[in-house]
């Protein structure tokens, strides 16, 4: 069984000795670090860092160490985040009626590749119920128009607090969330079909056809207010040719779609994310 670890995600304004200080916050305590990597933004003097260490010979018990960090994080006017790789996640996935992606990730889930829980599944159709059902999840249907759109975001906001929901998954759920939800539960990566910012919104790859592009492209980001624009994780395109039609457009995409949300999702429950204004920084 793999030892338990901790990982420490930082980000504070720059200065000399930052690698120094935070090394020797691990040492000193007796951690031995297994990964460290770090980035400086030079344009705005911002220094970010992902730390891990394995738990086991560390002097400090787990419930002290968020405590003991503050005191040096705090003077260097930080921002910081304590894991621990045996805590698992809880995941919501959320989907219309398409089920590649869906599929995908429980497929991973159950190879073991997605250290996570998946105990519920939201949908506005009934269409991939059976999906839920064969993997053992519970499967919520909850119908979505103009009028219903407020009741139904605080049945979903209900569901998210009775389960123990940590991150949301939009697996080609085809529906905007309201600024109201996002502002109440703001932890969901999206999947758009298009290489961001390129063919935002709806029907991208019919947009992409009409405008004979050599390449499409999908992109994960996380959600925000502002449709398709919140922090991008992971992005990959894939050479077109004249000869490829809008079908062949949309399967090559879903294909894409697939590989690029399993990324962003792993890397997310990974602890490898660190996001400062609209961009992310990608510990991989």
């Amino acid at each position: 069984m793999t030892t338990p670890t901790a990982t420490l995600l930082i980000s504070c304004p720059d200065r000399p000795g930052l690698v120094a200080k935070f090394a020797n916050f691990i040492y000193s305590n007796g951690g031995n670090i297994i990964h460290a990597d770090l980035h400086t933004d030079l344009a705005n003097n911002l220094f970010l860092t992902r730390i891990e260490w394995q738990l086991q010979g560390f002097n400090l018990h787990r419930n002290l160490i968020a405590g003991a960090f503050e005191a040096i994080a705090k003077p260097l006017a930080a921002t910081w985040q304590l894991h621990f790789s045996d805590s698992l996640p809880r995941i919501s996935i959320w989907v219309t009626k398409q089920d590649h992606c869906l599929l995908d990730l429980l497929w991973r889930h159950q190879a073991k590749e997605l250290q996570a829980e998946i105990p519920l599944i939201i949908s506005n159709h009934s269409n991939l119920k059976y999906i839920a059902e064969q993997f053992g999840i519970d499967f919520y249907h909850l119908p979505i128009t103009k009028e219903t759109k407020q009741e139904q975001e605080a049945k979903q906001l209900e569901l998210l607090a009775n389960y123990d929901i940590d991150l949301i998954v939009l697996a080609k759920y085809m529906q905007i969330l309201s600024a109201d939800f996002i502002a109440k539960f703001s932890k969901a990566i999206n999947i758009h079909h298009s290489f961001l910012p390129a063919f935002a919104g709806a029907n991208p790859y019919h947009r992409a056809y009409q405008r004979g592009v050599k390449i499409i492209g999908a992109t994960a980001h996380y959600v925000t207010q502002d449709l398709d624009e919140g922090p991008i994780i992971e992005q990959e395109v894939v050479k077109i040719s004249h000869r490829d039609t809008t079908a062949d457009l949309i399967r090559k995409g879903r294909d894409l779609e697939r590989l690029v949300l399993a990324r962003a999702v792993r890397f997310h429950l990974q602890n490898r994310i660190l996001v400062y204004g609209n961009k992310t920084v990608v510990f991989s």
